[in-house]
């Protein structure tokens, strides 16, 4: 007799996982060695920024109260009292209608609130002395960069679960992290279920597949930021399959299936989690394609059983397996970024179940289109070579049409 699975909304499914408990480990790396990985704490400043008050441009400091009365009828004469490169620090006092020429990048004199750029002056010399003439007002803070207006010291700069980019690297530099702590990546383990699975390098037969799961999941695990281990394939046996479960479950953190999750003869993960006494969190959500998605709990790792489907089995990653990877790594946001597109093909027929249709973005005219990157079926494969983003068609009575805005989930983040 067939199992009745009960469809969870995908709302549901997901927050039965996010409210598992989900503890991720850190590690302190060199500097060197952090890009692309995950910050294990918050980063604080460890001195202002700037570190003292600088000059903005090339030109020249000076006093903004002694130009209140400048006018280009009505020019002021100040006197050069020393010249400042970067790195330079001044030796003299600024006083009444004097000033120093300054580079940009120096650290403004004693007395000096504003900087007047090189080219709004006119330099002349008088009795073997420099000056300069100026025509207008010039107002305090004029071209200058105060210390600490960018951070103070202490201030959290970047947040624990940051995604180690170039940027993040010079702010790491700046402050003289040259070891950083972060997220270690979770070991996400790839089991392949079926007897019909060749591995890429063999020759196909009547009734064999390529093992392609394996390969696309691992590049998944990767972008979300997790290390992937491959377990390798199990046969359609369930003693066989419930052993090799139970062992591979030990080496990693998290573990994925692909296939043997749907209601037929040879599909054993169900009877597998059962013998293994795991907790199913669910086994069957709302959605097209992956409907058979199932996740449980053994030990406090998740099992993610996914659909042998490519398609399906991509989708139910991106929706069920990456937020975990992300919360382990301490992300913020764990899922998937999301916005509105004009879907760009009618969908005449209405589906009961929420649709993900894998798609590809263009702008058209100023506007973001979503247009389906291949057939829209579960076990389609070369559509996901194109696919950038998820197009999402709700659930129920109406059909899509062309122009139609929907929400789009972005896949490359």
């Amino acid at each position: 007799m067939l199992e009745k699975r009960t469809p969870l909304q995908i709302n549901q499914a997901v927050e039965k996982i996010m409210e598992q408990e989900m503890i991720g480990k850190t590690e302190i790396i060199s500097i060197n060695d952090c890009d692309n990985r995950y910050l294990g704490e918050d980063i604080l400043a460890t001195n202002d920024v700037p570190l003292f008050t600088r000059s903005g441009f090339d030109g020249y400091a000076l006093r903004s109260k002694d130009t209140e009365d400048v006018s280009s009828e009505n020019p002021l004469k100040l006197k050069i009292v020393e010249e400042l490169g970067a790195g330079m620090v001044a030796s003299k006092e600024i006083g009444c209608y004097e000033a120093s020429r300054i580079m940009t990048g120096a650290m403004v004199p004693e007395g000096c609130d504003a900087i007047i750029m090189l080219e709004a002056v006119k330099e002349i010399e008088e009795n073997a002395e420099k000056y300069i003439v100026i025509k207008r007002k010039v107002n305090k803070g004029e071209h200058i960069s105060c210390q600490g207006e960018e951070a103070k010291k202490g201030d959290v700069i970047l947040k624990k679960g940051t995604k180690i980019n170039p940027g993040v690297m010079a702010v790491l530099a700046t402050f003289g992290y040259n070891e950083v702590r972060v997220a270690v990546k979770p070991k996400v383990g790839i089991v392949a279920t079926g007897s019909e699975l060749v591995d890429v390098h063999e020759p196909l037969e009547n009734g064999k597949i390529r093992n392609s799961n394996s390969f696309m999941l691992s590049t998944q695990i990767k972008r979300a930021g997790g290390e992937p281990v491959y377990l390798g394939k199990i046969p359609d046996a369930l003693d066989a399959c419930t052993d090799a479960i139970g062992e591979a479950i030990k080496k990693v953190d998290m573990l994925i299936t692909t296939g043997g999750v749907s209601v037929g003869d040879y599909d054993l993960m169900p009877a597998v989690y059962k013998e293994l006494n795991c907790k199913v969190l669910f086994n069957k959500v709302a959605m097209r394609p992956g409907s058979v998605s199932t996740v449980a709990v053994l030990d406090g790792k998740f099992l993610f059983g996914l659909s042998g489907n490519p398609s399906a089995c991509y989708v139910g990653f991106e929706l069920f397996t990456r937020p975990v990877i992300r919360k382990m790594l301490s992300c913020e946001n764990a899922h998937l970024k999301a916005g509105i597109a004009k879907f760009a093909v009618d969908f005449p027929k209405a589906n009961p179940l929420t649709r993900f249709i894998r798609s590809k973005l263009y702008v058209e005219n100023g506007e973001l289109i979503a247009e389906p990157a291949g057939m829209d079926k579960s076990n389609a494969v070369l559509s996901l070579a194109l696919t950038d983003s998820l197009a999402v068609l709700p659930g129920g009575n109406s059909s899509f049409k062309r122009g139609d805005r929907v929400q789009v989930l972005f896949l490359e983040n």
